[in-house]
């Protein structure tokens, strides 16, 4: 049986990436004194990282440091085998109640992914959208309420990395004063508002935190046709809907971390 031989930049790229994690930040020499490499080719690695995105150089003291985009890297099975298990029979439940698609998002390197949707189950989705949907943080209510209420070294990491983008949907962050002025806002309200023109119908979402304690693990989403039914009675009627079911399903989460089993319905928590 033949073996394919591994591919030794990669390796070392991992290498680096361990280093950094478990530091606070490392210079050139300690990492490349860390994982016995020449200077040089330890400083290629990181400058690769850096135009990647993964990692950047502090002008304060010359010491790499991982960026937020790294988080990505630990997205996929993990976050999508509990929202699976545990968040989809209540958004499905959700919809054949409010008839309007429901989704569930987590972080995924500067931007929000859709985990799970109803949109297939909903007639009233317009626009189909899928797992692996992606939105941006700057112009989506699930984006805005992952920023309200994550924490604040993660929301300053991502408004930073966000200002650099040159991405049209990104340059929002590059104005500090205005975004923490929304994002102050929607902590004051518990939900975020976000309103988009489409070809066919306007639409406006409603997001709310999934929080496990002080823990923010997703951001629970609702669209509905702007023309359909006003802003004030769409808060009114879907908002405390979204925060029970969110609230069933951080708690389902935290059970299930302690390996107790899922007692909860969304009928016996409605």
């Amino acid at each position: 049986m033949s073996s394919t031989r591994p591919i030794r930049a990669l390796l070392r790229g991992l290498e680096v990436l361990h280093v950094l994690n478990r530091h606070n930040g490392a210079t050139v020499s300690e990492v490349a004194s860390a994982i016995d490499l020449p200077r040089t080719t330890t400083y290629r690695i990181l400058e690769t990282l850096c135009t990647a995105g993964y990692a950047y150089r502090a002008s304060s003291d010359d010491r790499y440091r991982l960026t937020i985009l790294v988080r990505g890297l630990s997205d996929g099975f993990d976050d999508e085998a509990w929202v699976t298990q545990i968040a989809r029979p209540y958004l499905y439940e959700l919809c054949r109640e409010l008839v309007w698609p429901v989704a569930i998002s987590t972080l995924s390197g500067s931007s929000m992914l859709v985990r799970q949707t109803t949109d297939h189950k909903s007639p009233l989705a317009v626009e189909k959208r899928g797992p692996g949907f992606r939105v941006s943080m700057m112009n989506s209510a699930s984006g805005i309420a992952y920023l309200a209420f994550c924490p604040k070294q993660q929301r300053d990491n991502l408004l930073d990395l966000l200002a650099q983008s040159k991405k049209t949907e990104d340059q929002p962050a590059k104005n500090r004063n205005k975004v923490y002025e929304s994002l102050v806002e929607t902590r004051k309200k518990g939900f975020s508002i976000w309103k988009r023109s489409r070809r066919v119908a306007d639409e406006t979402s409603f997001a709310v935190p999934v929080m496990a304690g002080e823990r923010l693990l997703a951001v629970l989403t609702l669209r509905f046709a702007s023309t359909a039914i006003s802003e004030a009675e769409a808060i009114e009627k879907f908002v405390p809907h979204l925060r029970t079911v969110a609230q069933s399903i951080a708690g389902d989460f935290v059970r299930q971390q302690d390996d107790e089993p899922l007692g909860h319905t969304l009928s016996e928590t409605t």
